[in-house]
């Protein structure tokens, strides 16, 4: 394909982008998807760091952190409870 035709589609599609809007649902779904990801993370981090006394540590991965960070401290407590009885 010739260089400037593909220049061209991309230069319409940023112009189509910008008359119209862009998608917001997506990239909020997506924005707070990550945000959850990082607050299960800190959640996790704060568990480690104060459960080391008590002998709790529960490891800070892709999983953990997202149910920490979807289900909250439930999620937290459930993470303890498996890592504690289960694992």
């Amino acid at each position: 394909m010739d260089p400037i035709a593909v220049i061209s589609i991309i230069g319409g599609l940023i112009l189509l982008l910008l008359f119209i809007g862009a998608p917001v649902k997506p990239v909020r779904f997506i924005g707070q998807g990550a945000i959850k990801l990082i607050i299960g993370a800190l959640f996790l981090f704060f568990l480690n760091a104060f459960g080391n006394q008590a002998g709790i540590h529960v490891p800070i991965n892709l999983a953990t952190s997202a149910i920490s960070g979807f289900l909250g401290i439930p999620g937290l407590f459930a993470l303890v409870a498996i890592q504690t009885w289960i694992i």
